[in-house]
């Protein structure tokens, strides 16, 4: 079998990178005017603001979750305007979080969604016919496209087919367009340098005479004229593209005008194209992730300088209906693509890609250079006066590694005797972790008790150090469980593990190394570490007690409960259990989106009303199976899979206000439900089963229930 281009792999990697770093550019002046911008700014070549952490993006949040349609709906090129509708559906909460619910009729998206959750199907729901023009033609219709063009390297025109079928879900007429020709640009851009062949190619595939096509040329017309003044370029938009000539909130046709204008007078430079694109105004933080991600993918890693990517430190956070998905680093995100687009081109992954992608693809494996993975460093002093600020340095670097080429070098300086150095990658976040509640990010941890550890580490010769431990610490308790102490020795890889303990309300939000620094006096050292391929695995083993949840308060209205997410109803805390009620249907979940076999055992108590479900295997909210206590007293299992199918049923009596041990089980396409210890139920699905996925409880048709724990082992 062929293999992909090592490039492109690199090249995916810098474009989503890319893509990420233009949104955080733009986000601090989303919706400014060139005026505003030009006044308080200057000239802007920064990100206007320093993030602690930069909260989740519409931006980011449609590109990831609705490129999971190829694989959840398994026709990948095939791939029909229903299937992204579904993963839609599936991956976004209920008018909370993830884009902008605007209203029906105001927000595109938020029309779509609605139409979708009422029957109509796409391209339908986004069409103009059932729209307006106005509507569905707003900015969306690019602003999600571009992992469409990253996921067809060099093949622009699978992107433009694909494309054409995610915008049309929420879009129409240049809606449409609009995404297809980003995402063509987007992919011909792995193959060509010259920015006007690659615009070239993405007018290719949309239709000569639509306005979308004549701001393009309009835009390319002036440039050609007057080469040197962007801001003369700007005018001339501003004069006949602006916001006052087009209906709506925000209109794809002026966008596109400073995106052009960006692309041409950049004349090639990453930075001056993104300065260049934010200066303008309007939708920056779309503008800017969409000329990013094509001119991330034309230039390279190389083309992108520490400047962009420090402050990023590849994380990502996301606000998906998965907890456990809103936690990822920007390696995931590329390798996911990559691993997309290797079925998409019947193409093998060359290594070390293709080893990490089956293994361990939520690794921190550092094959991409310059990537970090979201690694953090924090020492504990235990000095009566320990030092007000740490000094240290991550570098990725090819001078050694345990696995494939690369790993990360760690540099703390002045570290005295008795200090431990955490090297570490945070694994749960809550709203004191973020500068802000952009777009209502809640999160389930990535790590669990009873989970392995592994991680490969080495000291150099020149490099101070004592022993070093694999980590793991709770939230709650700060209990920092830590591994048997390994002696290194220079220059030598060691290969370690360690097994998390099962813990009853444990919330794991932190792994890594911690390196204890020996020596004989007080004289201050430099201590230097190659770390490589951290990651955990295994099945988990712990509970969640409800007594232990907070309430997470982002902002006034958007408040959260610790390692959960909502997809509808109202959910809180009272007297140590975790109430759900609903007008018609409410679910929560909790866990991982990768857990495979287990047995979950739910403590609750229905209240009032019908319908009471607990969900295993849950991958989204139109993903899950659950075990209900049904109306007449009965028992039933079903399947979520785009709405709720019964699957099986028992007589069982079951009464209100009693507590109910709900136990379901399942390994591999099995699923075997119990109630007090009583089996019930057993059940193999036959029919594209999931084989993964987290945990969650619901309720329908009003009903009203209440869970005091839930036991994963």
């Amino acid at each position: 079998m062929a293999v992909i281009k090592k490039e492109y792999i690199e090249h995916i990697y810098a474009g989503w990178l890319a893509k990420i770093i233009g949104i955080r550019l733009g986000a601090p002046i989303e919706g400014w005017t060139y005026e505003q911008i030009k006044n308080i700014y200057g000239a802007l070549n920064d990100y206007p603001v320093d993030y602690r952490d930069f909260a989740a993006d519409d931006d980011s949040n449609g590109p990831l979750f609705f490129l999971r349609a190829l694989e959840d709906s398994r026709k990948w090129e095939n791939l029909e305007s229903q299937d992204v509708a579904e993963a839609l559906l599936n991956y976004a909460p209920f008018e909370h979080g993830f884009f902008w619910w605007g209203g029906y009729g105001v927000s595109t998206e938020h029309t779509a969604y609605l139409n979708l959750r009422n029957g109509i199907r796409a391209p339908q729901s986004g069409s103009i016919a059932q729209n307006g023009h106005a509507t569905a033609e707003q900015i969306g219709g690019q602003i999600f496209i571009d992992t469409w063009g990253l996921v067809t390297p060099g093949n622009p025109d699978l992107a433009a087919k694909l494309a054409k079928k995610a915008a049309s879900v929420t879009h129409d007429g240049n809606g449409i367009y609009g995404g297809m020709f980003v995402a063509a640009c987007i992919s011909y851009a792995f193959v060509e340098k010259d920015i006007h062949k690659i615009i070239e190619k993405g007018l290719s595939y949309i239709p000569n005479d639509c306005e979308y096509t004549r701001v393009v040329r309009s835009v390319m017309d002036f440039y050609e004229s007057e080469k040197n003044d962007w801001e003369a370029c700007f005018k001339y938009i501003y004069q006949n593209f602006g916001y006052d000539k087009y209906p709506g909130v925000c209109h794809i046709i002026p966008n596109t005008a400073v995106m052009i204008l960006s692309l041409l007078y950049g004349k090639g430079d990453f930075s001056d194209t993104l300065n260049i694109c934010n200066r303008c105004g309007w939708d920056t933080d779309c503008n800017v992730g969409n000329v990013a991600t094509i001119m991330g993918v034309r230039n390279g890693l190389e083309g992108i300088s520490d400047h962009w990517r420090k402050p990023v430190n590849d994380f990502l956070a996301c606000s998906s209906v998965v907890g456990s998905l809103n936690i990822m680093d920007i390696p995931y995100g590329a390798l996911y693509i990559a691993k997309l687009a290797s079925v998409l081109s019947g193409e093998e992954l060359p290594e070390p890609y293709r080893t990490i992608v089956n293994e361990k693809i939520d690794s921190c494996h550092f094959e991409y250079p310059g990537s970090t993975h979201a690694i953090r460093v924090r020492t504990e002093s235990l000095q009566p006066n320990p030092r007000a600020a740490l000094s240290y340095r991550l570098e990725n670097t090819d001078e050694t590694a345990a696995t494939g080429t690369r790993s990360l070098k760690v540099t703390v300086a002045e570290m005295q005797p008795g200090e431990n150095i955490y090297i570490y990658k945070k694994t749960y976040y809550g709203p004191k972790d973020f500068h802000d509640s952009r777009y209502d990010p809640a999160f389930s941890p990535v790590v669990y008790p009873g989970q392995t550890i592994n991680g490969s580490v080495m000291i150099p010769d020149y490099g101070a150090c004592g022993f070093v431990t694999l980590y793991a610490r709770d939230m709650r308790t700060k209990v920092i469980y830590e591994s048997a102490p390994q002696k290194l020795t220079a220059n030598c890889w060691e290969n370690m593990s360690f097994k998390i303990p099962s813990l009853e309300g444990g919330l794991i939000d932190e792994i890594g190394f911690c390196l204890h620094i020996q020596g004989e006096n007080q004289a201050e050292k430099t201590a230097v570490v190659f770390i490589d391929d951290l990651f955990a695995e295994g099945r988990p083993s712990y509970s969640v007690e409800m007594e232990r949840e907070t309430e997470e308060v982002w902002t006034s209205v958007h408040r959260e409960i610790s390692q959960f997410t909502k997809l509808k109803g109202l959910f809180y805390l009272e007297k140590g259990r975790l109430h759900l009620s609903c007008a018609d249907f409410g679910e929560v979940y909790t866990g991982g989106h990768d857990w495979k076999d287990y047995r979950a055992d739910f403590y609750i108590t229905p209240l009032t009303g019908k319908m009471h479900m607990v969900n295993v295997r849950v991958q989204g909210a139109a993903r899950s199976y659950a075990a209900a206590l049904m109306p007449d007293d009965t028992v039933g299992l079903y399947k979520n899979h785009n709405g709720y199918q019964l699957l099986a049923s028992c007589d069982y009596q079951w009464h209100h206000g009693e507590e109910y041990m709900m136990t379901a089980e399942v390994l591999d396409n099995e699923i075997c439900i119990s109630i007090n210890g009583q089996p019930v139920l057993t059940y193999k699905d036959t029919e594209m089963p999931y084989l993964h996925g987290s945990v969650g409880f619901s309720v329908q048709e009003g009903s009203h229930c209440m869970c005091r724990k839930i036991v994963i082992s």
